[in-house]
Protein backbone atom coordinates (compact mmCIF):
# COMPACT_ATOMS: atom_id res chain seq x y z
CA UNK A 1 0.00 0.00 0.00
CA UNK A 2 1.44 3.29 -0.97
CA UNK A 3 1.56 6.29 1.68
CA UNK A 4 -1.08 8.08 0.17
CA UNK A 5 -3.43 4.74 0.15
CA UNK A 6 -2.89 4.44 3.62
CA UNK A 7 -3.52 8.09 5.10
CA UNK A 8 -6.56 7.83 3.16
CA UNK A 9 -7.64 4.06 4.87
CA UNK A 10 -6.47 5.33 7.94
CA UNK A 11 -8.79 8.53 7.84
CA UNK A 12 -11.79 6.37 6.40
CA UNK A 13 -11.51 4.35 9.28
CA UNK A 14 -11.41 7.57 11.85
CA UNK A 15 -14.63 8.69 9.63
CA UNK A 16 -16.74 5.72 10.72
CA UNK A 17 -15.66 5.63 14.21
CA UNK A 18 -16.90 9.35 14.37
CA UNK A 19 -19.96 9.56 17.20
CA UNK A 20 -23.59 8.67 15.05
CA UNK A 21 -25.67 7.98 18.38
CA UNK A 22 -26.92 11.72 18.60
CA UNK A 23 -30.37 12.99 18.00
CA UNK A 24 -31.41 14.52 14.77
CA UNK A 25 -30.49 17.85 14.38
CA UNK A 26 -31.24 20.16 11.23
CA UNK A 27 -28.20 20.61 9.30
CA UNK A 28 -26.81 24.05 9.17
CA UNK A 29 -25.96 26.28 5.81
CA UNK A 30 -22.36 26.01 5.06
CA UNK A 31 -19.56 26.97 2.73
CA UNK A 32 -16.23 25.71 2.03
CA UNK A 33 -13.99 27.94 -1.05
CA UNK A 34 -11.24 25.76 -2.69
CA UNK A 35 -9.20 28.24 -4.60
CA UNK A 36 -6.89 26.85 -7.85
CA UNK A 37 -3.87 28.07 -9.25
CA UNK A 38 -3.89 26.54 -12.79
CA UNK A 39 -0.55 28.44 -13.94
CA UNK A 40 1.91 25.10 -13.51
CA UNK A 41 1.41 22.05 -15.45
CA UNK A 42 -0.47 20.58 -12.91
CA UNK A 43 -3.05 22.15 -11.00
CA UNK A 44 -2.53 23.57 -7.04
CA UNK A 45 -5.25 24.15 -4.87
CA UNK A 46 -4.56 25.78 -1.54
CA UNK A 47 -4.66 24.46 2.03
CA UNK A 48 -4.21 25.53 5.15
CA UNK A 49 -3.08 23.42 8.45
CA UNK A 50 -5.81 23.64 11.56
CA UNK A 51 -3.53 24.25 15.10
CA UNK A 52 -2.91 20.89 16.99
CA UNK A 53 -5.20 22.17 19.66
CA UNK A 54 -8.36 22.81 18.35
CA UNK A 55 -11.39 20.37 19.04
CA UNK A 56 -12.36 19.73 15.40
CA UNK A 57 -9.50 17.83 13.04
CA UNK A 58 -6.54 19.50 14.93
CA UNK A 59 -3.18 19.29 12.61
CA UNK A 60 -5.61 18.55 9.52
CA UNK A 61 -4.83 20.48 6.27
CA UNK A 62 -8.35 21.82 5.64
CA UNK A 63 -10.04 24.37 2.57
CA UNK A 64 -11.06 27.32 4.45
CA UNK A 65 -14.90 27.28 5.22
CA UNK A 66 -17.52 27.66 8.03
CA UNK A 67 -21.12 28.54 8.60
CA UNK A 68 -23.63 31.17 6.77
CA UNK A 69 -23.83 34.02 9.11
CA UNK A 70 -26.84 36.30 9.18
CA UNK A 71 -25.02 39.34 7.93
CA UNK A 72 -23.92 37.02 4.73
CA UNK A 73 -27.57 38.12 3.48
CA UNK A 74 -26.97 41.98 3.59
CA UNK A 75 -23.66 42.49 2.47
CA UNK A 76 -22.98 44.68 -0.82
CA UNK A 77 -21.56 43.43 -3.26
CA UNK A 78 -19.62 44.28 -6.73
CA UNK A 79 -20.96 42.08 -8.70
CA UNK A 80 -23.67 39.95 -8.53
CA UNK A 81 -23.04 36.37 -8.72
CA UNK A 82 -23.64 34.72 -12.61
CA UNK A 83 -26.92 33.47 -13.29
CA UNK A 84 -25.68 30.49 -14.23
CA UNK A 85 -24.28 30.00 -10.43
CA UNK A 86 -27.66 31.13 -8.86
CA UNK A 87 -29.31 28.41 -10.85
CA UNK A 88 -27.06 25.62 -9.94
CA UNK A 89 -27.20 26.39 -6.29
CA UNK A 90 -31.14 26.87 -6.80
CA UNK A 91 -31.52 22.95 -7.67
CA UNK A 92 -32.01 20.41 -5.26
CA UNK A 93 -35.72 20.35 -2.96
CA UNK A 94 -36.77 22.85 -1.61
CA UNK A 95 -35.62 25.38 -3.92
CA UNK A 96 -32.88 27.83 -2.79
CA UNK A 97 -34.28 31.11 -3.37
CA UNK A 98 -31.89 34.64 -5.12
CA UNK A 99 -31.10 35.73 -1.01
CA UNK A 100 -29.56 32.27 0.03
CA UNK A 101 -27.80 31.52 -2.97
CA UNK A 102 -26.40 34.11 -3.06
CA UNK A 103 -25.52 34.32 0.85
CA UNK A 104 -23.79 31.05 0.53
CA UNK A 105 -21.32 32.21 -2.25
CA UNK A 106 -20.91 35.63 0.01
CA UNK A 107 -19.81 33.56 3.07
CA UNK A 108 -17.30 30.83 0.95
CA UNK A 109 -15.47 34.98 0.27
CA UNK A 110 -16.30 35.66 4.23
CA UNK A 111 -14.40 32.19 5.71
CA UNK A 112 -11.18 32.56 2.74
CA UNK A 113 -10.76 35.95 4.00
CA UNK A 114 -11.30 35.49 7.74
CA UNK A 115 -8.69 32.09 7.84
CA UNK A 116 -6.11 32.65 5.17
CA UNK A 117 -6.43 35.90 4.72
CA UNK A 118 -6.95 36.18 0.98
CA UNK A 119 -9.83 38.14 -0.45
CA UNK A 120 -11.83 38.05 -3.66
CA UNK A 121 -13.35 41.38 -3.93
CA UNK A 122 -13.31 44.54 -6.56
CA UNK A 123 -12.92 48.31 -6.12
CA UNK A 124 -15.65 50.16 -6.83
CA UNK A 125 -16.48 53.53 -7.74
CA UNK A 126 -17.67 56.27 -5.38
CA UNK A 127 -18.37 56.10 -1.80
CA UNK A 128 -18.32 52.09 -0.22
CA UNK A 129 -20.82 51.28 2.08
CA UNK A 130 -19.00 50.98 5.20
CA UNK A 131 -17.94 47.24 6.16
CA UNK A 132 -16.89 46.42 9.53
CA UNK A 133 -16.49 42.69 11.47
CA UNK A 134 -15.17 40.49 9.21
CA UNK A 135 -15.52 42.46 5.94
CA UNK A 136 -13.09 45.25 7.87
CA UNK A 137 -10.45 43.83 5.63
CA UNK A 138 -12.43 44.61 2.38
CA UNK A 139 -13.14 48.42 3.57
CA UNK A 140 -9.42 48.94 3.98
CA UNK A 141 -8.36 48.16 0.51
CA UNK A 142 -11.79 49.57 -0.78
CA UNK A 143 -13.53 46.29 -2.01
CA UNK A 144 -16.68 44.92 -1.97
CA UNK A 145 -16.97 41.33 -2.18
CA UNK A 146 -16.98 39.42 -5.79
CA UNK A 147 -18.82 36.27 -5.98
CA UNK A 148 -19.06 36.44 -9.62
CA UNK A 149 -15.85 34.48 -10.17
CA UNK A 150 -17.32 31.35 -8.09
CA UNK A 151 -18.11 28.14 -9.50
CA UNK A 152 -20.14 25.53 -7.25
CA UNK A 153 -18.44 21.91 -7.30
CA UNK A 154 -20.49 20.12 -4.81
CA UNK A 155 -23.13 20.24 -2.63
CA UNK A 156 -23.26 17.67 0.79
CA UNK A 157 -24.95 17.01 3.68
CA UNK A 158 -23.22 15.68 6.79
CA UNK A 159 -24.66 12.13 8.16
CA UNK A 160 -27.96 12.49 10.60
CA UNK A 161 -26.45 11.38 14.17
CA UNK A 162 -23.64 13.72 14.07
CA UNK A 163 -23.33 16.53 17.08
CA UNK A 164 -22.42 19.19 14.36
CA UNK A 165 -24.61 18.68 11.02
CA UNK A 166 -23.91 20.72 7.80
CA UNK A 167 -25.48 21.58 4.51
CA UNK A 168 -22.18 22.47 2.30
CA UNK A 169 -21.95 24.08 -0.97
CA UNK A 170 -18.56 23.80 -2.17
CA UNK A 171 -17.33 26.34 -4.42
CA UNK A 172 -13.72 26.74 -6.47
CA UNK A 173 -12.41 29.89 -7.60
CA UNK A 174 -9.67 30.57 -9.68
CA UNK A 175 -5.88 31.95 -7.63
CA UNK A 176 -6.09 35.53 -10.38
CA UNK A 177 -9.45 36.46 -8.62
CA UNK A 178 -7.59 36.82 -5.10
CA UNK A 179 -7.80 40.66 -5.00
CA UNK A 180 -6.25 41.69 -1.18
CA UNK A 181 -4.19 39.72 1.39
CA UNK A 182 -3.95 40.26 4.67
CA UNK A 183 -1.11 40.19 6.66
CA UNK A 184 -0.83 38.51 10.11
CA UNK A 185 -3.71 35.99 9.45
CA UNK A 186 -1.72 32.46 9.54
CA UNK A 187 0.44 32.23 12.57
CA UNK A 188 1.68 29.67 15.38
CA UNK A 189 -1.68 30.48 17.50
CA UNK A 190 -4.20 30.67 14.72
CA UNK A 191 -7.05 28.62 13.40
CA UNK A 192 -4.75 28.11 10.18
CA UNK A 193 -1.44 27.45 11.11
CA UNK A 194 0.06 27.36 7.85
CA UNK A 195 -0.80 27.93 3.97
CA UNK A 196 0.21 26.09 1.23
CA UNK A 197 -0.39 25.37 -2.28
CA UNK A 198 0.20 22.14 -2.94
CA UNK A 199 -0.54 19.76 -6.56
CA UNK A 200 -4.05 17.75 -6.52
CA UNK A 201 -2.80 14.16 -6.12
CA UNK A 202 -0.18 14.69 -3.55
CA UNK A 203 -0.11 13.51 -0.24
CA UNK A 204 -1.63 16.20 2.37
CA UNK A 205 -4.41 15.96 0.08
CA UNK A 206 -4.84 12.15 1.27
CA UNK A 207 -5.13 13.16 4.94
CA UNK A 208 -8.57 15.55 4.13
CA UNK A 209 -11.81 14.43 6.00
CA UNK A 210 -13.25 11.78 3.27
CA UNK A 211 -16.50 13.88 1.95
CA UNK A 212 -13.71 16.73 0.88
CA UNK A 213 -12.13 13.95 -0.96
CA UNK A 214 -14.88 13.13 -2.44
CA UNK A 215 -15.58 16.80 -3.72
CA UNK A 216 -11.55 17.30 -4.57
CA UNK A 217 -12.19 13.99 -6.87
CA UNK A 218 -14.99 16.23 -8.42
CA UNK A 219 -13.01 18.91 -8.88
CA UNK A 220 -9.83 17.83 -10.74
CA UNK A 221 -12.06 15.63 -12.89
CA UNK A 222 -13.42 18.65 -14.32
CA UNK A 223 -10.12 20.83 -14.81
CA UNK A 224 -8.82 17.68 -16.42
CA UNK A 225 -11.50 18.15 -18.78
CA UNK A 226 -10.41 21.96 -19.24
CA UNK A 227 -11.88 25.74 -17.79
CA UNK A 228 -14.38 25.28 -15.31
CA UNK A 229 -18.21 25.52 -16.78
CA UNK A 230 -21.31 26.28 -14.74
CA UNK A 231 -23.31 23.60 -17.04
CA UNK A 232 -21.04 20.77 -15.48
CA UNK A 233 -23.11 18.41 -13.50
CA UNK A 234 -23.22 19.44 -9.65
CA UNK A 235 -22.90 15.99 -7.87
CA UNK A 236 -25.44 16.19 -4.13
CA UNK A 237 -23.50 13.75 -1.17
CA UNK A 238 -25.63 12.72 1.49
CA UNK A 239 -27.15 9.46 3.03
CA UNK A 240 -29.47 7.54 3.46
CA UNK A 241 -30.23 4.38 5.51
CA UNK A 242 -26.78 4.78 6.60
CA UNK A 243 -25.37 4.58 3.37
CA UNK A 244 -23.47 7.60 1.26
CA UNK A 245 -25.68 8.20 -1.98
CA UNK A 246 -24.27 10.36 -4.72
CA UNK A 247 -26.92 12.24 -7.06
CA UNK A 248 -27.00 14.89 -9.31
CA UNK A 249 -28.55 17.99 -8.27
CA UNK A 250 -31.08 19.03 -11.54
Amino acid sequence: MTDIAHVAEKAKVHEEKEADHHPYFRPKDAATLILVDRSGAVPKVLVGKRHDKVVFMPGKFVFPGGRVDKADYRVPCAAPITPELEANLAKGSPKTPASRAKSLAIAAIREACEETGLCLGRKTEGNLTKLDGPWKPFADAGLLPDPSSLFLIARAITPPGRVKRFDTRFFTADASAIAHRVDGVIHADAELVELIWVELGSKPLADLHPMTRNVLNELHSRLATGPLRHDAPVPFFHFYGGKMQKDILG
